[in-house]
């Protein structure tokens, strides 16, 4: 594998015709975007570009401010890199998070292009498609929601945030305006055991088909207590670092974060070994441009499921962006690897 040889400076790396940049981009919101622990107006995301005269590869990572992440502790993570690394060393010199997401996807944009290779055959990818392109409703007011529900409702999938003062209104009405697509509800940790015990029936008569982190990370050991006839898939107990082997054991699917596994790397791995153990996959998104999109889009390839709207929340987005035709998601020319 290409080593990488950087000497490094604040923001700024420099050796052996390779040059490193590392800065915070933010993004404005076209609306604010809310789940149960707040709302956000921008995106502030990290951008690493490395150029080595001839080509240029770039990344884009989302600090996850659950987690503790910022654009200030990555980039004191990437000054802290030695002299020589490879892709593969990243997963040892750096914590999983923004930091180590936003180089590895930079360093595969560069392979890719001294190589000449596309993503599909670096990533060992074979088939791949255009992936259909579903919609996030985000918690805001219930009279909000339903509109953005009307908005979207020939979307074949709506994923659903809830974890507000008003939701089951807001899923029967979301339900009525959008009677045909497949929905999945996303609660961010957002409800306490007798909350879901009380909404379930709602769940269940709106046809709700995967229910997403209902409870705080700490409280997953109640949810063997709980009837849940639906699927329910694991995000913030599936922490950066996180073991798939921890992931508790009433978890039917685990949603795959680049920004939480750390890069396109080990988020490969993560699917991988989601699936050794009996679990589906869900590649999810952070609020972001298109350039981090692009390789969860590819990561998406091998997944069950996928969350891949966080560009269209954003009032500009990167050119090339994401390309959106007849309701599908593909990645085009000129935008990553």
């Amino acid at each position: 594998m290409t080593k990488f040889y950087l000497f490094v400076m604040k923001r700024y790396f420099r050796a052996m015709g390779l040059q490193v940049l590392a800065k915070g981009v933010e993004f404005g919101l076209s609306k604010p975007f809310g789940i149960s622990r707040g709302q956000k107006t921008a995106a502030e995301v990290l951008q690493v570009v490395i150029q080595d005269g001839s080509n240029s590869g770039r990344g884009e990572g989302v600090p996850y401010k659950r987690y503790g992440d910022s654009i200030e502790l990555a980039l004191s993570q990437l000054e802290m890199l030695p002299n020589s690394f490879s892709r593969a060393d990243l997963l040892d010199l750096l914590p999983a998070g923004s930091a180590r997401n936003a180089l590895d996807l930079a360093l595969w944009d560069l392979e890719c292009k001294k190589s000449g290779l596309s993503i599909w055959s670096a990533a060992e990818i074979g088939a791949h498609r255009p992936l259909s392109l579903g919609y996030t409703i985000s918690l805001s007011s219930t009279v909000e929601m339903i509109q953005d529900a009307k908005d979207h409702s020939s979307s074949h999938l709506i994923k659903v945030k809830l974890g507000g003062d008003d939701d089951r209104a807001a899923i029967l009405a979301i339900r009525e305006a959008a009677p045909d697509a497949t929905l999945i509800v996303d609660v961010n940790e957002g409800w306490n055991p007798e909350q879901l015990r009380t909404m379930i029936p709602v769940l269940v008569d709106c046809g709700v088909e995967l229910l997403e982190q209902p409870l705080p990370a700490e409280l997953d050991h109640l949810l063997e207590g709980i009837e849940i006839p639906m699927a329910l898939c694991a995000d913030e107990s599936f922490y950066p670092d996180c073991a798939i082997r921890s992931v508790y054991a009433a978890f039917d699917c685990v949603n795959v974060k680049l920004d939480k596994s750390g890069g396109l790397t080990k988020a490969l791995q993560d699917t991988a070994l989601a699936r050794d153990a009996g679990l589906k996959v869900m590649v999810g998104c952070m609020v972001s441009s298109s350039l981090a999109i692009a390789p969860a889009f590819v990561a998406a390839q091998l997944a069950d499921y996928w969350d891949l709207d966080g560009f269209l929340s954003l009032s500009e987005d990167r050119s090339p962006a994401m390309r959106v035709e007849n309701g599908d998601i593909n990645l085009p020319a000129g935008l990553w690897c």
